[in-house]
């Protein structure tokens, strides 16, 4: 047989055929093709792992195993062979393809049910060199194509014991179910979307949390311009937390300059309709006068003053000057300073 470019063998009565100048392996007249197990398809699927991650992997196995079983399945089917006759067949044409060793039991036909062991298959072979512990999914979900192209409805798998484990055969139960690879596929895709929504999620949070810190330490700064006077300007929107930020920040910086007057500049703040503006204010002021700082309001507009007398604010307690040089030209003058 080695002698000659073209040779044919059966083996349990299966078909081999090598055509050698055409570069063909036959299996029962089809084109085949052999690899070396813990070489190199252990090569080509860890090569798949590294570029689609071990759980993507997993999820392409089972797929691939279960539609190419589901073509045998309905090969069968269209032939009308007998299931038992079927299920005699599979085991010498799996072995004999070097797929491993397969032993059908507990048939029972009418539920749709029976149990099917493994033992020393390629991908028992190729899961052992990758270092794996547990089984692979390719061929438990393989068996279920077939079964379900045999009896026209889906049938699904679950593995009890596998030889990785240390158990003498790969065994799986096989059972009517609505689980298919279409709802597995869909479901992996659900939650990849689940987890770079969180990642997202986390992404979002730090990044609001880290401008939020940045927004504290450049809003509102204290600005001593003389000696016991500060000036803090207040720029844009303030909500109940900048606005509480604000004020421990200003409270806390005013003994610390000694200041006598706190010039308040509105000039850049924005208007609200929540009235956060004119409580904030109105805390401010309080709070500063408790330790002996004057507050002077300056840069107030003629729409924002409309909206603090509206809320209820009481200027009468406050000085107010239209522009911040004139607020500071005061609080020099009740200490007898003037800019020369």
């Amino acid at each position: 047989m080695s002698d000659s470019s073209n040779s044919n063998i059966s083996v349990g009565g299966l078909k081999f055929g090598w055509n050698l100048s055409q570069g063909q392996f036959l299996f029962e007249e089809e084109d085949a093709v052999l690899f070396w197990i813990s070489s190199a398809m252990k090569t080509f699927f860890d090569t798949i792992e590294e570029i689609s991650g071990e759980e993507a992997t997993n999820l392409v196995l089972e797929t691939t195993g279960f539609r190419q079983g589901l073509v045998v399945g309905e090969y069968f089917k269209g032939k009308n062979i007998r299931l038992t006759e079927v299920l005699d067949l599979i085991p010498n044409t799996y072995a004999s393809a070097g797929w491993g060793s397969c032993f059908i039991k507990e048939v029972d036909e009418p539920k749709r049910m029976l149990q099917v062991e493994l033992r020393n298959s390629w991908e028992y072979k190729i899961n052992k060199a990758q270092g794996k512990k547990t089984a692979g999914k390719f061929l438990p979900a393989h068996y279920a194509g077939i079964l379900s192209g045999l009896f026209g409805e889906n049938i699904w798998f679950r593995i009890i014991s596998s030889q990785l484990e240390g158990n003498e055969n790969d065994t799986i139960e096989y059972f009517p179910s609505d689980m298919t690879v279409t709802k597995n596929i869909h479901k992996a895709i659900r939650l990849k979307e689940s987890n770079e929504i969180c990642r997202l999620e986390r992404m979002v949070e730090k990044k609001t949390s880290e401008l939020k810190s940045l927004v504290r330490e450049l809003s509102s700064p204290i600005i001593p311009v003389l000696e016991g006077i500060v000036v803090v300007p207040l720029v844009g929107r303030y909500d109940n937390s900048r606005s509480d930020d604000m004020i421990e920040k200003t409270l806390n910086s005013l003994p610390k300059h000694q200041a006598r007057y706190l010039i308040v500049d509105l000039t850049a703040l924005h208007i609200d309709e929540e009235n956060y503006t004119a409580h904030m204010i109105e805390k401010l002021g309080a709070a500063s006068t408790l330790i002996g700082t004057k507050m002077i309001l300056v840069g107030i507009s003629a729409e924002l003053s409309v909206l603090m007398t509206q809320s209820g604010f009481n200027f009468a307690g406050y000085q107010c000057f239209q522009t911040l040089q004139h607020g500071i030209y005061h609080a020099l003058a009740q200490d007898g300073h003037q800019i020369i």
